[in-house]
């Protein structure tokens, strides 16, 4: 799994059959890091929000392979 996945392969990475729900999970929160660790001090408001609302997307991807832990995710953000 060498391959770089962005925010538009979540629905790629989910259909993946050869792939056991650890790779996916590990994929999807890589993705995720990518997309706060290309904030910056400089970015807008609008953009911090769409990251956050990306960021709820894959965390709702998460909760269908590991119900427990995607809520987890989810539940961490309404904090």
């Amino acid at each position: 799994m060498n391959m770089s996945y962005s925010y538009s392969d979540i629905e790629k990475i989910m259909r993946y059959k050869t792939w056991s729900e650890k790779m996916k999970i590990d994929a999807l929160l890589r993705i995720d890091a990518d997309l706060y660790a290309n904030l910056g001090i400089t970015s807008t408001k609008t953009e911090k929000n769409q990251v956050k609302i990306k960021s709820k997307k894959i965390y709702r991807a998460i909760e269908k392979i590991d119900p427990k832990d995607g809520k987890l995710l989810l539940h961490s953000m309404d904090l």
